[in-house]
């Protein structure tokens, strides 16, 4: 059998439906981030503190990528194993792993990319059997 597979994927987690002949796997990763406050640089003054204010959200900007990118890399080690992939969530982290996939070779099993709010897991689970028996 074809192994389809689902994403609701943002920022802060990704949930992964495997839809089998009996049912279906869910799998859920979490990215261990909280919500990310990015700060407008117009706003920042141009002075001595201004240039320690701009290094130190440097840092937290480059942990916060290395985090996501740990967080990538756990996702696509779990859809390594499907055909299909139907990717869809409410935010940026869609195209970003979409990215990544192309990367890593697996982006010609993506089937299609949607937005989606925030849902639940028999919403998403819903979701991705409405996708495939279609």
């Amino acid at each position: 059998m074809k192994r389809e597979t689902g994403l609701w994927i943002d920022h802060r987690q990704a949930v992964i439906v495997n839809l089998l002949e009996e049912g279906e796997e869910l799998t859920h990763i979490s990215s261990g981030m909280g919500r990310r406050v990015r700060y407008s640089g117009a706003s920042r003054s141009k002075n001595m503190a201004g240039s320690h204010d701009d290094a130190a959200e440097d840092t937290r900007d480059r942990r916060f990528d290395n985090h996501l990118s740990e967080y990538y890399d756990s996702v696509i080690s779990s859809l390594r194993t499907a055909d299909s992939i139907l990717i869809f969530g409410p935010g940026e982290a869609k195209g970003e792993l979409q990215k990544r996939l192309e990367v890593d070779a697996l982006a010609g099993r993506i089937v299609a990319i949607e937005t989606a709010d925030k849902m639940t897991d028999g919403q998403i689970t819903a979701a991705v059997r409405q996708h495939y028996r279609r």
